[in-house]
């Protein structure tokens, strides 16, 4: 039942910071994928922030769902093309793929002004991996500034997937040095408060490592469907 798949995973959320000495991260629900009736389900039993990684299909959850659930909260995380853009403005509360100028550019062009500002997460390729989204490390400064610079745009953090090594602990180097990029931009920008880091499989590591918000999909949902 989702209440209690979602009991058990913020108990274990709870553990895990309890275990390590840290504040307990916010849960983004990964519902890629998932039917809007699984959404409007998990959402009952109490989630309220929910990530996807399609534009036009979040779009299309986020309509359905508008009429029960209005305050649900709609996080991107999947790669942003430019050209849509202008959707993922209307559509989402949060942006956590940001890592170019030109997606900065547009999102902040096609924000509403009477919308809330829009939050922003950079996403970084902090090992360098080959095909995968992300700015490398050394551009977050650069890009942090033009996201601060735009007044529809609220910079609140870092994001990051690293390579997905089976034995969870060999992520830990790369959760470590995302939190010290993070600590690092946080001095910079004093909005900025969001770590979004750790799925299903690695989340332990990634809290013990300093995540302030965890992305949790098949512990929540089970299998994506087919």
């Amino acid at each position: 039942m989702p209440a209690d798949r979602l009991r058990t995973v913020l108990q274990r959320i709870q553990n895990a910071a309890d275990a390590t000495g840290r504040p307990v991260p916010a849960l983004l629900a990964v519902s890629k994928t998932q039917p809007a009736d699984a959404v409007a389900a998990l959402a009952g039993a109490g989630q309220q922030a929910f990530g996807e990684n399609y534009v036009q299909e979040a779009a299309a959850k986020r309509a359905s769902l508008a009429a029960d659930h209005p305050d649900l909260q709609w996080h991107l995380i999947g790669h942003l093309q430019s050209n849509k853009a202008a959707l993922a403005a209307e559509v989402f509360d949060w942006v956590q793929s940001v890592d170019r100028d030109s997606v900065i550019a547009a999102l902040a062009r096609h924000r509403a002004p009477q919308r809330p500002r829009l939050n922003v997460l950079i996403q970084v390729n902090v090992e360098g991996e080959a095909g995968k989204g992300g700015c490398p490390p050394g551009a977050i400064a650069g890009l942090a500034e033009r996201v601060a610079a735009e007044p529809r745009l609220a910079l609140r953090g870092l994001m990051s997937i690293p390579v997905p090594h089976a034995d969870p602990e060999a992520r830990r180097p790369a959760f470590a040095r995302m939190r010290a990029l993070f600590d690092d931009l946080a001095a910079r920008h004093p909005g900025v408060d969001t770590l979004s880091m750790g799925m299903s499989d690695d989340f332990p590591v990634a809290i013990a490592e300093g995540a302030t918000m965890v992305r949790i999909g098949t512990a929540l949902f089970g299998p994506r469907p087919n």
